[in-house]
């Protein structure tokens, strides 16, 4: 019994590992480019974060949406009723005013699957320990 318990916790202490590794697949690096190009001119990450045209994106995963105190949402964004996950956050990439219809974001979408995991793990390095 103690030899099965022991290979459960195992198993789930690999899994664990296993789908932290799966949620950083982009270079982080190459992502910090990509948003200070494309990103960084509404959105702000770090220490001192803030609204500005658009809301900080520090601790975006698992956030939902619209809900940051200091950026004046839209109506739409305020009621989209989504939390912002891995692939929610990809879906939005891809094309933001068909996730959230009537969004304020002017951005046409990231076609790129690499870019959007470049960008997806430079966010992580923004979410709280």
């Amino acid at each position: 019994m103690k030899k099965a318990a022991a290979l459960t916790l195992v198993l789930l202490l690999t899994a664990g590992l296993f789908s932290a590794q799966a949620q950083a697949v982009g270079d982080a690096e190459a992502g910090a480019t990509l948003f200070k190009r494309i990103c960084g001119g509404c959105h702000q990450v770090g220490e001192s974060a803030r609204g500005s045209f658009g809301p900080h994106l520090n601790g975006i995963f698992g956030r939902p949406s619209g809900s940051t105190t200091d950026y004046q949402y839209s109506d739409a964004m305020k009621s989209a009723g989504i939390v912002w996950t891995r692939e929610t956050l990809i879906a939005y990439l891809e094309d933001p005013k068909e996730v959230v219809p009537g969004t304020r974001m002017i951005f046409w979408g990231l076609s790129d699957p690499e870019k959007i995991e470049n960008l997806l793990a430079y966010l992580q390095t923004f979410q709280p320990q």
